[in-house]
């Protein structure tokens, strides 16, 4: 098994804000941003966060959240991947090319500090997504709880944050989902 990268521990804490069993979100205010932010050393404490630096965090969230949840074949939601797209654009990133450290990314100088933030979360998706890593990150399967893990099996063929809970309860639907549909009324011809 391979232990997740550190941009990929960032972008799973990052999705997952949002619980949706609970129905919380730990950036459903600008000082819940700038606190998440704070927290993971990507933004300085007395730092204050506006609304629409907080919006713009929530339009990045939900269109990776997006992708995600997108199995393969299906498509993301274009509204919400139009709406992160455009997020990205106001996240300059700089990239700087370099044969001994394989080049890098890094926040456009001239951003305001919670943008500057905002950028490292950009980038840190950015690597997932160049190396295919973000294939690793998956929302779960289960419609009720939609936690973002990473699978970290072999053949990246994961389906569930847990498999002793959401497996479980959708293994179990699907059992008595079978055993409803063989033991429902039958018609007699006459």
């Amino acid at each position: 098994m391979r232990d997740a990268p550190a941009s990929a521990r960032l972008i799973e804490a990052f999705a997952n804000t949002v619980d949706v069993k609970l129905g919380t979100d730990e950036l459903d205010s600008a000082d819940g941003l700038a606190t998440w932010l704070a927290e993971r050393g990507i933004l300085d404490r007395a730092h204050q966060v506006g609304a629409a630096d907080h919006g713009l965090c929530l339009r990045l969230r939900a269109g990776i959240r997006e992708e995600l949840g997108v199995n393969v074949g299906d498509g993301a939601d274009p509204a919400l991947r139009a709406g992160t797209e455009e997020a990205l654009r106001e996240l300059p990133v700089l990239v700087s090319v370099g044969r001994s450290d394989g080049g890098s990314l890094s926040p456009a100088p001239h951003l305001p500090p919670t943008r500057r933030a905002l950028a490292e979360l950009a980038i840190a998706w950015c690597e997932l997504a160049l190396t295919g890593e973000a294939a690793r990150l998956k929302r779960c399967s289960e419609h009720t709880c939609a936690w973002v893990f990473w699978d970290a099996s072999k053949n990246r063929s994961r389906r569930w944050c847990s498999m002793r809970v959401c497996g479980n309860r959708a293994k179990a639907r699907r059992h008595s989902a079978k055993q409803t549909g063989a033991t429902g009324p039958t018609t007699r011809g006459a």
